[in-house]
């Protein structure tokens, strides 16, 4: 019994003095507007956040699904919105603890910005997007699947 409470005090130092890692920001996110999922799901050595699900993914003029046709690459503006990856390598930062720097893609301009993403609680995630020192922060939350 001594042993097991010795390799049990030992065990529990070591994990006090492991290093923190971040929660984790993978699952499927409600934009702040309420018209978009986005998946977050690891990719590479970080996460990738991809369009899901849109309130209103066909165009209302065609009755033809949206298409990126602001994208900077002519190749890709025909190609469907849904399934666009609009978060791009977010890799874990040090400081601030428990979030992640990447890249966002806007569709509405076709331009990326530099920003982060910080889970805050097990159903919300806080997305930060920047150009030069303007920035827009937004509260995900967590779809219940």
């Amino acid at each position: 019994m001594k042993r097991f409470v010795a390799a049990a005090a030992l065990m529990l130092a070591v994990g006090l003095t492991a290093p923190a890692h971040a929660a984790d920001p993978s699952g499927v996110w409600l934009v702040q507007e309420g018209d978009a999922h986005v998946r977050i799901a690891k990719c590479g050595p970080g996460f990738c956040g991809t369009l899901v699900w849109l309130q209103n993914p066909n165009d209302p003029v065609t009755g033809k699904p949206l298409t990126d046709e602001r994208n900077p690459d002519p190749a890709k503006r025909r190609q469907p919105l849904l399934g666009t990856m609009i978060a791009i390598n977010f890799i874990e930062m040090m400081d601030p603890p428990n979030t992640w720097g990447g890249k966002f893609y806007n569709a509405d301009d076709g331009l990326l910005y530099e920003g982060s993403i910080r889970p805050s609680g097990a159903n919300e995630l806080v997305v930060k997007g920047c150009m030069g020192t303007a920035c827009d922060t937004q509260t995900w939350t967590r779809v219940k699947r």
